[in-house]
């Protein structure tokens, strides 16, 4: 059975991204960011939402393991700060219902949501340049880059929140990357 740990960075919304792995009939930890890397015995790992950067934990230390990662909002401007890009305040502010256009349709993690999909999304902060080797994967009108993926890394990322009713596909995000990590 695939095995994912949820790395919980405080977020409001991380009990239900384990919820909706677990709904995928995968075993899934939720752990704390500041739980030893060597410890994690998984075959994914997930970069929680969360409210502050400066609280990431080991958050960076987990980028390493040597298995898909996927940021999850916060999770997401964690592996652009890390691995070279930019981090910065979104224009539009705080949480929204938007369309998010794919810019990719063959990325594994979002393309098979092309052209576009309705996201709940925060926009306080957000990725303001990709680090070296990652793609922009999708795009909305009030952000930049809504996703973005390192396929030679299995390093994806998106700027919204799967896990929640409000995001339309959430569930096949989840079920792209249990596909990456299988």
């Amino acid at each position: 059975m695939t095995q994912i740990a949820v790395i919980d960075n405080h977020g409001q919304f991380t009990h239900l991204e384990q919820r909706a792995l677990r709904d995928l009939r995968v075993d899934v930890s939720l752990l704390d960011n500041e739980t030893d890397p060597d410890t994690i015995d998984a075959d994914g790992v997930v970069l929680s939402g969360g409210p502050d950067i400066t609280r990431i934990g080991r958050c960076p230390e987990y980028i390493s393991l040597e298995v898909p990662v996927f940021g999850i909002c916060l999770g997401m401007q964690v592996l652009a700060v890390e691995l070279g890009g930019e981090v910065g305040p979104g224009e539009y502010g705080g949480y929204a219902d938007i369309d998010i256009s794919i810019l990719d349709n063959d990325d594994p993690l979002v393309g098979s949501l092309a052209p576009h999909t309705r996201v709940w999304a925060s926009h306080a902060d957000e990725v303001k340049t990709v680090p070296p080797g990652f793609t922009q994967t999708a795009t909305s009108e009030v952000c930049g880059i809504e996703a973005m993926s390192n396929t030679d890394r299995d390093l994806y990322g998106v700027q919204w929140h799967p896990e929640v009713a409000h995001t339309e596909e959430g569930k096949q995000v989840f079920q792209n990357f249990l596909s990456i990590c299988a």
